[in-house]
């Protein structure tokens, strides 16, 4: 059974994608940029829920 995306919020995220093996890089405003260790950016906004085709995206460029 897949579990489904939904109700993850920025902060979440973020602590997910450093749990990875992310690592925090300069952000502007509240977007947070992890560099992740296949040397690919990610973008994520810190306030608020993410969209479910946002959080794809992103789970996408750094698989």
């Amino acid at each position: 059974m897949t579990r489904k995306l939904r109700g993850v919020k920025g902060k979440d995220a973020v602590k997910a994608f450093l749990k990875a093996g992310g690592e925090l890089r300069h952000g502007k405003g509240d977007h947070i940029n992890i560099k992740m260790p296949n040397g690919m950016i990610v973008t994520i906004p810190g306030t608020g829920e993410l969209r479910i085709g946002l959080l794809q995206a992103a789970i996408k460029t750094v698989s």
